[in-house]
């Protein structure tokens, strides 16, 4: 092997939310001497406001550190850091790819989490080398122990290999450097390859396109060679090669076992591909890398402003989101109640919240979003089956032979205490648990299977309720199951008003059929007529709410005389009141959208 491939080294950090992987990157950059403690600030690696912000990574961030260990040689360190969330799973899964090593990092105070799981499975999966660390040692909350425990207990890793670490002090972070060094094996390549490269990030630059992060497994790339992606079939030509540190240096070529960046002439981010491989255009590979798919979104919602005259700001706006998230997937769309807006597809709840937030924020967008839905597998009398996303594509009951909703597969971890609370909320979110399992002393995990659309709103708030925050929960597609659901519409005066339409377990239409109509009849203002508003599965009325009349006392000038009088005058409103409502419109607010969207469901 060559001199400086043995002296590389790859690896990633994987956590929960909020274990100190962006701290304990910050504290490897200072002690490399990466960056300089003057224009050193925390998290480094993350570059939006909303990343600070949360204490969450959304995006990737590479870099290389040189780093002198206690054996005299100078080792190049590449940290490919990775988003923390089961919504990234995928992206985490090709960062993990390109390393040959990950640092786990478990909260000395929280213990061993359910993502966490997820990740070191994920980590396990790729073969790759784990040191298992405890961090933040040093808060008066930590419980070293029960780590220890569990990470022998879930993981199966002798507390012995176990090293202790607080990233805010930098205590212990030498001795898991040389832990890299000791434990991290070098890159190996075929030095009769051609060129292989993963793709496993990439990101839209303004001035020159579209950036690719890439760690090159076999061959070398340099600038003004052709290349070509293997899985999209793209050839261009290399303009610029360099690597991360943190900020983008440009170097003449980038060699096996590296990790770096490639720009090219592509100027459309849709164009590259999480997880593709790059290869020689002259001299090509035979075979991809491994583990490349084309990723789906798992949650759709209709986005519209709130004021229609910002329809062409919006449609700006998402055009330059979805630059630098290829995962984020919009069409155009129009709603009678709502106007024109845009329906969006998305890999999970995170996602959807940062991308609302992100337009809310770094476009100063005021939006509405629908009920949010999934893909059913909907099963025609004539054989054929149609994916549905959004409940006004659904077919006519007449012609459904059955309907499939996508099943996920949970994990929960929890203290023991709040167990039976934890089953109670599967269960009431139509789940089963299938087993449970001891953690430690203290901790149980649950695994459940439930169907994606409950978990969709607010399962996770209420996990958090119901656990006074202990509770954490990671999940993974788990295919699809045979559901009776219907689409229920929403009738105002008689019209269906389709942003408030939606695809519901039969069971629940009822509920929440009732919940919106009540939600409509306090959100409406009373208008010159009585107003129904009704629930609708399949043409057959499920509930029933009316908003009342405003209505001028015509009886006021009657100051006696005889009843037939007054009936008269009664009779005579009632009939104007009857024509007024053939012919009326009823103006739906757009606070009662937000009263009935917005509104957190209890039972689904």
């Amino acid at each position: 092997m060559p001199e400086k491939l043995t002296n590389i080294r790859n690896f990633s950090i994987i956590a929960h939310i909020d274990h100190g992987k962006s701290t304990l990157a910050d504290r490897f950059l200072l002690h490399t001497k990466t960056i300089e403690e003057r224009t050193f600030h925390d998290q480094v690696l993350d570059a939006m406001d909303l990343e600070r912000e949360r204490g969450i990574t959304i995006k990737s961030h590479p870099v290389r550190m040189h780093y002198d260990a206690d054996d005299g040689r100078t080792y190049v360190f590449n940290l490919i850091d990775t988003p923390g969330h089961v919504d990234f799973s995928y992206e985490v899964s090709r960062s993990l790819a390109a390393c040959e090593g990950a640092i786990l990092l478990i909260d000395a105070a929280q213990g061993v989490q359910a993502q966490t799981l997820a990740n070191a499975n994920l980590a396990l999966h790729q073969k790759l080398t784990i040191i298992p660390v405890i961090n933040k040692i040093d808060l008066p909350a930590a419980d070293v122990d029960m780590c220890l425990e569990q990470v022998e207990e879930l993981l199966a890793i002798p507390r012995d290999e176990v090293l202790k670490v607080s990233a805010k002090s930098g205590m212990g972070v030498k001795e898991l450097l040389e832990a890299v060094v000791a434990r991290v094996p070098p890159p190996e390549t075929d030095p009769a390859q051609p060129l292989q490269a993963l793709v496993f990030d990439s990101v839209y630059d303004v001035y020159r396109g579209v950036v690719s992060f890439v760690r090159v497994v076999n061959g070398s790339v340099k600038v003004g060679e052709s290349i070509r992606f293997f899985n999209t079939d793209l050839t261009t030509e290399v303009k610029e090669v360099g690597y991360f540190s943190p900020g983008m240096k440009p170097s003449a070529s980038l060699l096996q076992g590296e990790v770096g960046y490639i720009i090219t002439t592509i100027k459309t981010p849709g164009d590259i591909h999480v997880g593709d491989t790059i290869t020689g255009y002259l001299r090509a590979c035979k075979q991809p890398l491994a583990g490349f798919q084309h990723v789906r979104p798992m949650v759709f919602s209709g986005i519209y402003p709130i004021d229609t005259a910002d329809y062409e700001a919006l449609k700006a706006n998402i055009a330059k989101l979805r630059l630098n998230d290829s995962a984020f997937v919009a069409q155009p769309e129009s709603s009678i109640a709502l106007g024109a807006g845009f329906r969006c597809g998305f890999l999970g709840l995170l996602h959807m919240e940062i991308v609302q937030e992100r337009l809310r924020r770094e476009y100063n967008m005021e939006l509405l979003l629908t009920y949010p839905s999934v893909i059913y597998h909907v099963f025609m009398r004539d054989g054929s089956m149609k994916e549905v996303d959004n409940p006004l594509h659904m077919p006519d009951p007449s012609h459904i032979s059955h309907v499939e909703e996508p099943m996920i597969k949970s994990q929960i971890i929890a203290p023991a205490t709040y167990l039976g609370a934890i089953m109670n909320l599967v269960m009431d979110k139509r789940g089963i648990c299938l087993k449970t399992d001891n953690v430690d002393h203290i901790h149980v995990m649950i695994t459940a299977r439930l169907p994606l659309h409950e978990i969709v709103l607010d399962f996770y708030d209420k996990l958090k309720t119901v656990t006074r925050g202990y509770g954490s929960m990671d999940y993974e597609p788990d295919g699809y199951e045979t559901s009776p659901t219907v689409k229920l519409e929403i009738l105002v005066n008689s019209e269906p008003v389709d942003a408030f339409a939606s695809i519901v377990h039969a069971d629940r239409a009822v509920y929440r059929a009732r919940m919106i109509c009540e939600r409509l009849r306090e959100a409406i203002p009373p208008q010159m007529f009585k107003v129904a508003i009704q629930g609708a599965v399949g043409g057959r009325i499920i509930a029933r709410e009316d908003v009342r009349q405003l209505r001028k006392n015509v009886l006021a000038k009657c100051y006696g005389g005889d009843i037939t009088r007054k009936r008269k005058l009664l009779d005579k409103q009632k009939e104007g009141k009857k024509r007024m409502k053939e012919v009326g419109n009823v103006n739906i607010p757009p606070e009662a959208f937000v009263a009935v969207l917005r509104a957190s469901d209890d039972k689904g």
